[in-house]
C-alpha cells in the first residue's frame, strides 16, 4: 500500500506544481516546492483524517494519544506490580 500513498502524493506534486508552472530557475521551483510541501503537510485535507487538515486533526489526535499512553501505563502498572 505505501506505493500507492507515493503515487498519489507525486500526482498531487506534479498537478500543483510542475504542470502549473513554468520555472526560471531551479530556485525559483525549490522555493515554490517548499511552500507547497508545508501547504499539504499542515493544511491541505486529508482523506484519512477525515478531510480535515493535520493542524484541524492534531488536537483531536492528542486527546486519543494521551488516552492511550494512559492506559498503556496503567496496564504496565498492573504487570509490575503481579
Amino acid at each position: 500500500m505505501q506505493n500507492g500513498y507515493i503515487e498519489r502524493f507525486n500526482r498531487f506534486f506534479r498537478e500543483d506544481i510542475l504542470d502549473a508552472f513554468y520555472f526560471n530557475d531551479i530556485y525559483q521551483l525549490q522555493r515554490l516546492a517548499d511552500k507547497w510541501r508545508e501547504y499539504y503537510n499542515f493544511n491541505h485535507p486529508h482523506n484519512a483524517l477525515g478531510n480535515k487538515s493535520p493542524k484541524e486533526y492534531k488536537p483531536r489526535f492528542d486527546e486519543e494519544f494521551r488516552g492511550f499512553l494512559k492506559c498503556k501505563s496503567q496496564h504496565l502498572i498492573m504487570l509490575y506490580s503481579l
